[in-house]
């Protein structure tokens, strides 16, 4: 429901019943908002209680306060769709209005929005993937490995212009045999983008490493080259130079390779890069993924593609992808019995998984311009709103946009973001607050932390302002009204200085 339609529901109690008629018919919704002088919310009137004056021969000039009803059901601000739907199927009723605290209808959520959740980022499967999983049930191969496992590796390599790939059943998976190929083993030092998903960190600790969270720059939201320029300074001071730095590609979008390997390269430190949220993403015209030492992808369900749950791990070094599989599938030797030296994982991905993973590949790229799509169309339809800034894009980047992401900017920023990802829940429409920086997590209390400059924490500052909108492949046109309109609604109550024009 866009800003106009909500206003026009509003309607003064003391209005005759058949110009609310008129009223009831323009919006089309089946409930209009009874105010008072004050705005304050006196009854709902649905359409029922009009069908029933017109058949009751009620005189024309009885207004909306003369109708029989009973005080208005509400809910307040922190209503979850949840409890929403359960007074509506406690009452038999199919609106409920949101109110603020001295009792004025701020909002209206309907019980078919309730029904049709848009989430953010779901699965999109096609036709491909069936017939490669039908072959692993037709061909009874569905423990981990099996051909569809090589064909899967074998083609996203190809896919992504890298010599090898070992496909396991995550991306943390990826990234913690990642730090084993790098031998980071316990008391090593790991630098780490701090503005990124657990996942990216947990492995750290996996390793027994000491984990050193770099801040991300304004112009990618990706690490700082500063702050890591900084970390190598203090960090060769102290005599405990990293054994590995994991750069992550946030929502899509790479990393400044070209001002972030060089640092790396001058301290003969290797690389790991998380391009779990990047398949398909470019930097300067290379694949995401292919810059470090080692590279891995996640298709967990919410991801670009995906296999349900799955990683991969990515290496021009035939070596060490050689043993990031020995390591993935319990490290056993080469021997007619099970002969083990040292630490293995169950990590193998399955040959189904690789199935899906297959016909999912085949349609990257489209779902790569479906992606890049969505972002466009909410950045034209809100290109009036001065303190919505977008995930920037800088020039010689293809971001995927796995996520469309902005922040609030002005003084209400975090506020305005908080009541913006409340109200968009009530209305079942799935966004979040972009990541909460690993060196704001209690779990990483006391681990070094290096800024973008002294006094500029640009992680934290993105976490307090930053908003994830709904963004899959699979998002339909009228989903992605439906999303717009509740933003060009709800954003001038979120963005103080400016208005809906």
């Amino acid at each position: 429901m866009n800003a106009d339609t909500f206003n026009a529901l509003r309607v003064p109690v003391n209005l005759p019943w058949k110009q609310a008629l008129t009223v009831m018919d323009d919006t089309a919704q089946g409930v209009l908002l009874a105010v008072d002088a004050r705005g304050r919310l006196v009854r709902t009137i649905t359409d029922g209680d009009l069908r029933r004056a017109v058949l009751g021969d009620v005189a024309a000039d009885q207004t909306l306060a003369d109708l029989p009803g009973r005080e208005p059901l509400v809910a307040d601000e922190n209503a979850t769709p949840a409890e929403l739907q359960q007074r509506m199927n406690a009452l038999g009723i199919l609106h409920v209005p949101v109110v603020d605290a001295a009792g004025r209808p701020i909002d209206l959520v309907s019980a078919r929005e309730l029904a049709s959740r848009i989430w953010l980022s779901s699965p999109h499967l096609g036709e491909e993937e069936s017939a490669f999983v039908e072959e692993a049930f037709r061909t009874n191969w569905i423990a981990p490995l099996g051909p569809h496992v090589d064909g899967f590796e074998r083609e996203l390599a190809a896919h992504v212009g890298i010599g090898h790939a070992a496909a396991v059943t995550s991306g943390t998976a990826a990234i913690h045999l990642g730090l084993i190929l790098l031998d980071v083993k316990p008391g090593d030092t790991v630098f780490c983008s701090s503005l990124t998903f657990v996942g990216s960190a947990n492995p750290m600790l996996y390793c027994g490493a000491k984990p050193v969270f770099i801040d991300s720059e304004p112009a990618t939201w990706n690490m700082s080259p500063a702050a890591l320029e900084r970390a190598f300074e203090w960090a060769k001071a102290q005599g405990r130079l990293p054994k590995a730095v994991i750069i992550v590609n946030l929502y899509g979008q790479s990393a400044d390779m070209d001002a972030l390997l060089p640092i790396c390269a001058r301290y003969g430190v290797p690389v790991l890069e998380d391009a779990a949220e990047s398949l398909g993403a470019s930097y300067k015209g290379r694949p995401s993924g292919t810059f470090g030492r080692v590279g891995i992808f996640s298709f967990n369900g919410n991801k670009i593609i995906t296999t349900s749950g799955g990683g991969m791990l990515v290496a021009d070094d035939p070596a060490l992808m050689a043993r990031a599989r020995k390591l993935s599938t319990q490290a056993r030797e080469p021997a007619p019995h099970y002969e083990h030296v040292e630490i293995g994982f169950n990590y193998r991905m399955s040959n189904v998984l690789a199935g899906i993973g297959r016909g999912q590949l085949k349609v990257l790229a489209q779902r790569v311009d479906q992606r890049r799509r969505v972002f466009e169309i909410y950045r034209e339809a809100l290109v009036d709103h001065a303190d919505l800034q977008w995930m920037p894009e800088p020039a010689g980047y293809r971001s995927t946009r796995w996520l469309t992401c902005f922040t609030l900017e002005g003084a209400d920023g975090p506020a305005g973001r908080d009541r913006l990802l409340r109200a968009l829940e009530r209305h079942a429409i799935e966004a979040r607050p972009v990541w909460k920086p690993m060196h704001l997590q209690p779990l990483f209390e006391g681990a070094p932390y290096f800024a973008h400059a002294p006094g500029e924490d640009v992680s934290a500052r993105l976490f307090a302002r930053g908003v994830c909108l709904p963004s899959g492949s699979n998002l339909t046109d009228a989903e992605i009204a439906r999303v717009i309109d509740h933003l060009r609604r709800l954003l001038p109550q979120s963005v103080a200085s400016h208005a809906v024009s």
